[in-house]
């Protein structure tokens, strides 16, 4: 997470590529969006923080804060989505309805970004993307900025059952795999455990990867491309696309990262654990391996 802090450098100073025929694409790059932000057909939703928010955002942008796509719950204090049924509330409160091309932003590499895009997919939102290196990308590259709050009038949102993504964990899923690869999105740290406490360290015959490996933070904190994160993570044999994965955290905020980086590279059949290691390791029948032989 310390390369995150370089974005306070960035903002105090100021891919993957889409056409208008690819609008719909996982990711879309800031001269795309630069083309197309004026487009009626198309909601731009901030997932900064609120206070970047009012500092200043693309312009036209509304916000959405994690906080209010979240909640603890009160049985076990383990965070999780807001309920799908209320998630659709929120967004025709925002003045979005089904018909619109979402595209999302943050200033943390896809961190933020990536959690609504995974519960809009959730949903079945037939046209949603994030822009790739977020507002990071678009200051270095000296773009317009706007303090000016946007406020949509509220719409109808119908969600499209036709359309929706089964890509929701559960435990049981995670303790019942079978064949599907777990990908642990925590530091090497957290995967290994600590030896001085018995509920930690990882789902047995998960692999390690670490989120902050798929962002460049050394080029605007653009989520790299699929050769050189399958290069770069040779022990995860990320080579089948139809392949099963299930992506897992502490709280299920860096495996949506994960999630996000893994659609972007053309995975399908994904799902994000949201309780994480949360809920995994209050479960003392839930097996927890330390160490790591591929490390």
């Amino acid at each position: 997470m310390k390369k995150i802090l370089l974005l306070t450098m960035l903002l105090s100073i100021g891919p993957f590529s889409s056409s208008a025929a690819l609008a719909a694409a996982v990711l879309v790059d800031t001269g795309w969006l630069a083309s197309n932000i004026n487009n009626k057909n198309i909601v731009l939703i901030d997932t900064s923080d609120h206070t970047q928010h009012l500092r200043f955002h693309i312009p036209g942008s509304i916000h959405i804060d994690y906080s209010e796509i979240v909640y603890k719950r009160k049985t076990d204090k383990v965070s999780i989505q807001v309920p799908n049924d209320y998630f659709v509330k929120l967004l025709a409160q925002r003045g979005i309805s089904n018909d619109k091309h979402i595209v999302i932003y943050d200033d943390m590499g896809g961190l933020n970004a990536g959690r609504l895009f995974w519960q809009l997919e959730q949903i079945g939102h037939k046209e949603v993307s994030v822009l790739n290196g977020g507002l990071v990308k678009w200051i270095i590259e000296g773009r317009k900025v706007s303090n000016q709050s946007v406020q949509r009038p509220p719409a109808q949102y119908q969600a499209n059952a036709s359309g929706q993504k089964n890509n929701l964990a559960t435990i049981a899923d995670v303790q019942n795999r079978q064949d599907s690869l777990l990908i642990d999105a925590r530091t090497k740290d957290e995967y290994i455990g600590h030896p001085k406490y018995p509920r930690t360290g990882h789902v047995p015959a998960a692999k390690n990867w670490d989120w902050q490996n798929n962002v460049d933070f050394e080029n605007a904190f653009v989520i790299k491309n699929s050769q050189q994160i399958t290069a770069q993570q040779k022990h995860i044999s990320l080579n089948n696309k139809q392949q099963n994965i299930i992506t897992y955290c502490q709280s299920g905020h860096r495996a949506a990262q994960s999630y996000l980086t893994l659609r972007s590279m053309g995975f399908e059949n994904i799902k994000l654990y949201d309780g994480s290691m949360a809920e995994y390791s209050q479960n003392k029948q839930a097996a927890l391996e330390k160490g790591c032989s591929s490390c």
